[in-house]
């Protein structure tokens, strides 16, 4: 089994800055590609970016170039600094672990709010 425990959740303000992480554990062999999902209010559950095991990443257009999404493999965490926040940044945010490219493990969720 593995489980992963998200920290980081907070009330930004427009144009700030959150740096969420995520600690995976337990059966953990091998680095494995990680990531972020958010789930806004109303909405389908959408990636916000991933890393693969050896440190590419991929970005969302929404969230591209103001993300940066990155990984320790010795602590099994991975990372999310957004800078630039919108209201539109405002959602739930879930990282994850993809096991063998077939078996998904998600972190509790996070809430991110970004208001004035």
């Amino acid at each position: 089994q593995v489980q992963l425990v998200a920290s980081g959740r907070g009330l930004v303000q427009p144009g700030g800055s959150l740096r969420l992480s995520c600690a995976a554990s337990g059966s953990i062999l091998r680095p494995y590609p990680m990531g972020w999902y958010r789930q806004a209010p109303g909405k389908q559950r959408a990636l916000v970016g991933e890393i693969t095991s050896g440190g590419l990443t991929n970005y969302a257009g929404s969230v591209k170039g103001r993300s940066t999404i990155s990984r320790n493999n010795g602590k099994n965490t991975v990372s999310l600094q957004m800078n630039s926040l919108k209201p539109d940044d405002t959602a739930v945010y879930y990282c994850y672990l993809l096991v063998n490219l077939t078996h998904v493990y998600w972190g509790q969720g996070t809430q991110v709010t970004v208001s004035s």
